[in-house]
Parts: C-alpha cells; sequence; structure tokens
C-alpha cells in the first residue's frame, strides 16, 4: 500500500516563525559570562534534561515502534514489509528533515524556543493512535491503516524538525567532554523508565480486551509527554553571540558542499552511519519473529522488551562514559561488533530463549547507532557550523534508514527471517571495520567549556 506522504507534509507543514515567535532573548555580555552562566546551571539542566528524557521512554514504552505499535498493526495486517515500515518512518523522520533546518538553527541565539514549538509535532500523534484505538472495532481496515500511518509520518517528520535545534541546545549547554556522559545518562533513563512502562503495557494487552487495550497505552504515552515537555521547557540556556550569516539558501548549500568536499574523514563517517542502518535493522524483527515462530504470549514479549531496555540501560552508561574517556568512533565499533553477534544468535536460536542474550548484546548496537554517534557527530563542527554537521549526519543517512527495515522486512516474507537477521551480521562487522580502523577521531571543536567540567561536580 502507497501512503501519500507529500500531503501529509503539506497538511502538517510548518512556516518558519520570525523573530517575534522566538520568545525573549537574554543577552550575555561576553563568552566569559556565557561560561560562567552555564557552569552556574549545568547540574540544574543535566537534571531536567535528564527527566525529560526519562519521561519520554516511559512514553514510549507504551507505545514502542518496535514491540506495542507493531502488535497494534499485526491485528490488521500480517505483512512483515508493512510492519518493517514502522520503525523506518520513525528513524526517517528524525534524521530526514535535519539538514533542512540547519540553516535555521544556525542563525539562531537561541535554540530553546525553537525546541520547544517543533516538539509538539512529535508528541501530538499520539493523542492520534489512542482515537484510532478506541474507534477501530467500527472502523473499515484500510482506512485504520491509512489514519495510523499518517500519525507515525506526522510524528517522525515532528522529531526529524526537533532534532538539529534540540541536538545544538544540548551540545551548548553541556561542555564537550560531558557530551558521551549526557547521552549516554539520557539514553539509561530513557530506556529504564521504558523498560518498566513496557512491562505495564504487557500486562494492559494480556489483561484487557480491545478496543480499550491499545487506547489506554497510547493515552499514557501522551500523558507522559505532556509532563516531560513541562521538563523540557524549564532548560535554561543564554544567549549565544549575535552572528550575520549569509541569506539563508546561500549559506546552506555552500556550508554543506564545502563540508563533503572538503572533509573525507566525516564522509566515511557517513558511509559507517548507513551501514550501521542495516546492521541494526534485525533488531525490530526479533520480537515479531518470536510471536510467530515461537508463539510466545504478550507477557513474554513484554518480558523480552524489559530485557533489551534493562541492557540497553546499562549499555548506555557504561559506553557513554567511555566514549569521553576513550573515544566515540571506538565504543561505537565496539557495539556494532556486539549487534553482529546479536544477529549471529537470532540466525541459530533453536528455542525463544536465546533471544535473551541477543538482545541484551543488540542493547550495545542500538546504543551504538543511536547514542555513540550523536557525541561521535557533534565532534566533526564548532558552535557555527555544528547545525550543518548535525543535519548532514543525519539526512545523508535518513535513505539508509528508510531502505534497511524495508529490506529486512522484504527479506522476511521472501527468503525467512535468518536472511534478514544475516544480513544484519555482514553488515554490523563492515561498520566496525570502518569505524575501528579507517575513520579517526575528529577534534571536540565545541563551546569552549573545559573548564566546567575541572570545577563542577556531578556526583
Amino acid at each position: 500500500m502507497a501512503f501519500p506522504v507529500d500531503q501529509v507534509g503539506k497538511a502538517f507543514s510548518l512556516p518558519f516563525p520570525d523573530k517575534s515567535t522566538l520568545g525573549t532573548i537574554q543577552v550575555m555580555p561576553s563568552t566569559s559570562s556565557t561560561e560562567s552562566y552555564l557552569r552556574s546551571n549545568l547540574r540544574f539542566n543535566f537534571t531536567v534534561n535528564l527527566l525529560d528524557g526519562g519521561l519520554f521512554g516511559f512514553a514510549f514504552g507504551f507505545a514502542s515502534f518496535i514491540t506495542i505499535i507493531p502488535l497494534f498493526v499485526s491485528q490488521m495486517t500480517d505483512s512483515a514489509l508493512l510492519i518493517g515500515l514502522i520503525p523506518a518512518i520513525h528513524g526517517a523522520g528524525w534524521q530526514f528533515p535535519q539538514l533542512l533546518t540547519a540553516g535555521w538553527v544556525s542563525r539562531s541565539r537561541r535554540y530553546k524556543p525553537l525546541v520547544l514549538w517543533t516538539t509538539i509535532h512529535e508528541r501530538l500523534p499520539f493523542f492520534g493512535l489512542a482515537l484510532v484505538a478506541w474507534f477501530l472495532p467500527g472502523m473499515e481496515t484500510r482506512l485504520a491503516l491509512t489514519l495510523i500511518y499518517l500519525l507515525l509520518i506526522w510524528q517522525g517528520f515532528g522529531g526529524g524538525l526537533t532534532a538539529n535545534a534540540w541536538t545544538s541546545m544540548i551540545s551548548k549547554i553541556m561542555p564537550d567532554e560531558l557530551h558521551g556522559t549526557f547521552f549516554g545518562a539520557q539514553s539509561a533513563a530513557f530506556s529504564g523508565l521504558e523498560g518498566f512502562a513496557a512491562i505495564l503495557a504487557g500486562l494492559t494487552l494480556d489483561r484487557l480486551d480491545g478496543p480499550l487495550d491499545f487506547t489506554l497505552c497510547f493515552l499514557a504515552a501522551s500523558l507522559a509527554l505532556v509532563i516531560s515537555y513541562g521538563f523540557l521547557a524549564m532548560t535554561r540556556e543564554p544567549s549565544s553571540d549575535p552572528r550575520i550569516p549569509e541569506p539563508g539558501s546561500a549559506r546552506f548549500l555552500s556550508q554543506a558542499s564545502r563540508i563533503l568536499r572538503q572533509n573525507r574523514n566525516f564522509n566515511i563517517f557517513l558511509g559507517a552511519r548507513s551501514l550501521a542502518q542495516f546492521a541494526g535493522m534485525g533488531f525490530s524483527f526479533y520480537i515479531i519473529y518470536n510471536v510467530w515462530h515461537f508463539g510466545i504470549s504478550e507477557v513474554t514479549a513484554g518480558t523480552m522488551t524489559g530485557v533489551f531496555l534493562l541492557a540497553t540501560i546499562l549499555s548506555s552508561m557504561l559506553m557513554g562514559r567511555l566514549a569521553d574517556r576513550w573515544s566515540p568512533r571506538l565504543v561505537m565499533g565496539i557495539g556494532l561488533m556486539a549487534a553482529s553477534v546479536s544477529a549471529a544468535i537470532a540466525c541459530l536460536a533453536p528455542s525463544s530463549a536465546w533471544f535473551y542474550p541477543a538482545l541484551a548484546l543488540a542493547s550495545m548496537g542500538f546504543v551504538a547507532i543511536w547514542t555513540i554517534s550523536i557525541p561521535l557527530s557533534v565532534r566533526f563542527g564548532n558552535a557555527s557550523d555544528r547545525p550543518y554537521y548535525i543535519g548532514l549526519a543525519n539526512t545523508m543517512v535518513a535513505p539508509a534508514t528508510i531502505l534497511a527495515p524495508i529490506l529486512g522486512g522484504w527479506l522476511a516474507d521472501t527468503a525467512g527471517f535468518q536472511a534478514t537477521f544475516l544480513v544484519s551480521l555482514t553488515s554490523g562487522l563492515v561498520t566496525a571495520v570502518l569505524l575501528i580502523f579507517a575513520l579517526k577521531d575528529p577534534p571536540a571543536g565545541g563551546f569552549p567549556l573545559t573548564s566546567i567540567s575541572q570545577r563542577i561536580s556531578l556526583e
């Protein structure tokens, strides 16, 4: 089934705000005062953004793109290809718009107003999913699937509109040497509350009948995102120094083309990130494979998700800290090797029990692909051109993010799930080799806040 993505973009298109919509700008008189402001608010910003991420994870536990939403859609179709589109839409929606917003973000003296304005569009669609779930018994299947995928596209692109400004904001308010630690800690908080919510979601689906079961899951996700938004809004961000950039379109084209022409090391990183999407494409099929092949219950599916998320908590904290102490490049490579081992176990698994270690290792690959890649990507840019590197690091990878799960679903339909897992295994090994032996560590070039981590303890 083809879905009118272009019409969705028109229906939910967002005009870029003018200066009057961006709120009051707090002007800091000098770089030293900016550093002093960030230093005095580091603990507060760390905490409120940790809570934002944790509650976002709680929401995703009730509306997981890997388990809950695929289970919801599987009531209406048995197509692995359609189910594989669910994480593809989410991932591509997050990545594709980021380069398109790079010029807008780079001209901003404060990122927070942009984040608060755009993130609404990655939160509202969950209310829509709750409505579809409630009215599903009286709805025609094709209409229900169309509405679901339209809502997923809206949610994905809402995340993509937010992502560049959010990443730039976090990179600004956190010192360079705490990027890995923060993103790892936030990912751990996300996964911890997501795992708890996933268990609650599994019990809800097991004990309640439709349409109340999925409706309550999506409503719980919506409520958590409202509270999460409140913590995000508490972030304290000073204004950056005034900039007089080139006109938007000229700067957009010149900066992006300059980076791709001159930075060979960054191009290797783009290639590795693209291949990494194929290394992780098998993860989203683990639970469905166990449901269809081994006949596991919904409670067991929820428990497996909890195991994956518990392992992700530990992997996020450990790998995030090691990324700061060693190298995000090396830690990402180790994570991709773990993803390959996970896929090998999935290929050979004679029972569902084998998927517990496979999921634990998959968590390391997941953290490498989606968490450790962030502090690695922001190292390529300084404060002025960082939004372009962030945008390129995501938008250029979006085609692979779209193709990987579609390829995985097609292979599962035509050649079996083992074929999907085998491609993941091979892609993970090639990506690990690129990261460890071909890519060089870029120098950290962001806000000069080294002194912050020396003077402020987060303990």
